[in-house]
């Protein structure tokens, strides 16, 4: 919804996600460094314009692109065209992936210290292209309901086939770019199309079939990175010599160029980037469904939004969180404590991962379509600790040396273990909770870092050992979440279903038989369950005139009553029956409402019904109650009965 109001809570929910990682930078820069950065006012002038982008950006994304991108999937979905399912599928991974601002910042990265060879548009594209066919293949698997592990398994085998072709430059770039992509953008509308594809395809699970499209979205792009950068470095020369950046003070950082052509070649530049998402929805919407946006006004506003945020939060991060991360980087190098450094490292990676907007709403909808049985806070916990393990680890690799391969290859082995392991309803929500752990927030800083170590640490390549680190973000979090569902069903922790099954199930053991005539015997909704037990009902009956027969009704639904049997009635006071004979044939004119209610529920029906039609005041009618026995026939919630 476009209001001030919403913007305003995005606003304060961009600075929350933002306020851990400022505490963890402040305290390592205040109490470990103790050196206040020279350029710390430029720094907070681009982390708050990064939190303005950031909302700016989030409020576009949910006026203009969210409900319609969610619309068409359900669209598609209901109209079971597998062709148009699929294309549209594609369209959305590219579409999204194209104008994911993370990539953008990483795709320059890689550009700037690749002496030439890598094109950044030309990556983007790769990966781009990567991610739409991830979706395909995610959406074809969902359709066919064939068993996730089966494919992640197999492309864990391609990517680690590749790494051996793949030259040294590529690897850690690659893998990176495997976390990138699944952020702001992607993950909700991905997200929501596969849950909403494995609800409405017969025979799909939602939990075990709806997650695993994130997954596929950042296993394929290691792989087509590889491939690309096998090409690039073996037939594009060198455009240019790159020295790498050999810091001996703060102030060596390279800085943004904020001309302005800059920055309206740069702002022209979201606009090509973000331009082709809206032309995918206005295509499938009128062209193959021939319907018409709804609120096309707010639509295209939103697009405008997103534009203009993406753009404030590319400026943003270039002032704030790049400089300040290889500032940081270099300070931390120079301290002589590397242990200093794995922790920072670690704190950066829990920090921002619990307060990842896109892990949180994976995290409610996993508990909601679980049942319960999974925890969303648990879930979030189980993920940061990954993160945290696996940027500590990354940050060990830099400092100390060592081929990531073989850091990837045996956090593979890992996961590919606990596949067989795991519980299967943990087994996809595992491999999307790697997708989201590289937020828009987390991944500059992370890179930053990562490249920041390399530069400043004697014998490391920047572009060999500066990427890598969200490799490790992404990988550790699979392990951490599928050892959170083993012990979850080591624990015997059930779902809110299987507990009432449960629970019905020992009320039926323990109960005398329904025939017994001195208990009271009901009828659980929603299920075949019969049970007979010693429990107090009252009848209640409100007899009110004709007009007043649905306030009663609501009062009594508002109170707790879950039936009723209402009768016609026609009543006489005290002045009619001194005449009553000519009132003996009349209409009926009031409505006699009997409600059977546990009598514990008593007291709090009639006391409702009195005080809202005022019965004891100025409003006609009468209410009362008595206690009924041998009841055999009711239906009532099964939170009625334990309640």
């Amino acid at each position: 919804m476009l209001s001030i109001a919403s913007f305003l809570k995005l606003l304060k929910e961009s600075f929350r996600d933002l306020l851990p990682i400022i505490l963890v930078i402040m305290f390592f820069q205040l109490a470990i460094i103790q050196v206040i950065p020279d350029n710390w006012l430029g720094t907070a002038i681009g982390l708050s314009i990064v939190g303005v982008g950031l909302a700016i950006f989030l409020l576009g994304l949910e006026v203009g692109i969210f409900p319609v991108g969610e619309g068409l999937a359900g669209d598609f979905a209901r109209k079971g065209s597998t062709g148009w399912i699929v294309l549209f599928a594609f369209m959305i991974g590219f579409g999204t992936t194209v104008a994911e601002p993370a990539l953008l910042v990483i795709a320059d990265k890689a550009a700037g210290i690749s002496a030439g060879r890598i094109d950044a548009f030309t990556l983007r594209m790769v990966v781009a292209f990567s991610v739409g066919f991830a979706i395909v293949v995610g959406v074809w698997r969902i359709i066919k309901g064939t068993p996730i592990h089966y494919y992640i398994i197999s492309g864990y085998v391609m990517v680690v086939a590749a790494t051996f072709f793949s030259p040294k430059e590529i690897v850690g770039l690659a893998f990176d770019l495997g976390g990138v992509t699944t952020s702001t953008v992607t993950v909700p509308l991905v997200a929501a199309l596969g849950i909403g594809l494995a609800s409405t395809i017969k025979g799909r699970n939602p939990v075990l079939d709806g997650f695993g499209l994130i997954a596929f979205a950042s296993l394929t792009p290691m792989i087509f990175v590889q491939f690309y950068g096998i090409y690039v470095y073996q037939f594009v020369e060198a455009s240019e010599i790159v020295i790498p950046i050999v810091a001996d003070a703060p102030q060596a950082i390279i800085a943004y160029d904020f001309s302005f052509l800059s920055l309206i070649k740069g702002f022209f530049g979201v606009i090509g980037d973000v331009v082709p998402i809206l032309g995918i929805i206005l295509f499938f919407q009128y062209i193959i469904l021939k319907k018409p946006v709804e609120n096309l006004k707010e639509v295209l506003i939103g697009f405008g939004l997103v534009i203009v945020g993406l753009d404030a939060f590319i400026i943003g991060l270039e002032m704030g969180l790049f400089s300040l991360g290889e500032t940081m980087a270099f300070q931390l190098t120079q301290n002589g404590n590397n242990v200093i450094i794995y922790a920072f490292a670690g704190a950066i990676g829990f920090s921002t991962t619990m307060a990842e907007p896109s892990l949180t709403a994976i995290a409610k909808k996993a508990k909601e379509i679980s049942d319960g049985k999974i925890n969303d806070f648990v879930l979030r916990l189980a993920v940061a600790t990954g993160v945290s393990v696996g940027i500590a680890l990354g940050a060990f690799r830099i400092v100390n040396g060592g081929d990531i391969v073989y850091y990837i290859i045996a956090g593979y082995m890992f996961v590919i273990a606990l596949t067989f392991i795991a519980p299967k309803y943990i087994i996809p929500i595992a491999y999307d909770s790697g997708g989201v752990t590289t937020s828009t927030v987390t991944v500059p800083l992370v890179a930053a870092l990562g490249l920041g170590l390399a530069t400043n640490i004697p014998g490391r390549d920047p572009l060999i050992d500066g990427f890598g680190l969200i490799a490790f973000a992404s990988l550790f979090p699979m392990i951490t979440v599928m050892a959170y569902g083993v012990m979850t069903e080591r624990m015997g922790i059930k779902g809110e279903h299987e507990k009432e099954e449960i629970h019905l199930d020992e009320l039926r053991h323990a109960l005398v038989d329904a025939e017994n005539m001195g208990l009271s015997t009901v009828h659980v909704y929603g299920t075949d369950k019969r049970h007979s037990y010693k429990m107090q009902f009252s009848a209640v009956h409100v007899i009110v005139p004709h007009e007043q027969e649905e306030k009663a009704l609501l009062a009594a639904k508002e109170a707790g009553a879950r039936g009723v049997t209402i009768m016609t009635a026609h009543g006489m006071g005290l002045d009619e029956m001194n005449n009553f004979y000519n009132r003996l044939h009349s209409d009926s004119t009031d409505s006699n409402l009997m409600f059977i209610t546990p009598t514990k529920k008593v007291n709090g029906i009639i006391k409702t019904i009195m005080t809202q039609l005022d019965i004891t005041g100025e409003g006609d009618g009468i209410a009362y109650s008595y206690p009924i026995t041998n009841l055999k026939g009711l239906t009532l919630n099964a939170d009625d009965l334990y309640a």
